[in-house]
């Protein structure tokens, strides 16, 4: 599912017009990436929770040429479904 589909989905079952669904969905989209960006974790009800996990550097291997590099630390972030959307999924 894309952005125009969310859109689309908008305008079909509230009537917004599709323009303004657009901009709401890229408010939303903006305002939990900021979040996220700052370390916070962005909950959603009945649906699911995003957090961001800082990962540590570690020695990894290029499968072409089996190199050793080292993979540098990170930060990622990771999805964790609730327990209603296990339950609709299965």
């Amino acid at each position: 599912m894309t952005r125009a589909d969310l859109a689309q989905e908008i305008f079909e079952r509230v009537g917004l017009p599709k323009r303004e669904a657009q901009e709401i969905i890229e408010i939303i989209l903006k305002t939990m990436m900021d979040a996220l960006k700052e370390g916070e974790t962005v909950k959603i009800s009945g649906f699911g929770t995003f957090t961001v996990r800082k990962k540590t550097p570690r020695m990894g291997r290029n499968p072409r040429t089996g190199e050793e590099i080292e993979i540098s630390a990170r930060r990622v972030v990771t999805f964790r479904p609730s327990n209603l959307l296990r339950v609709k999924s299965k």
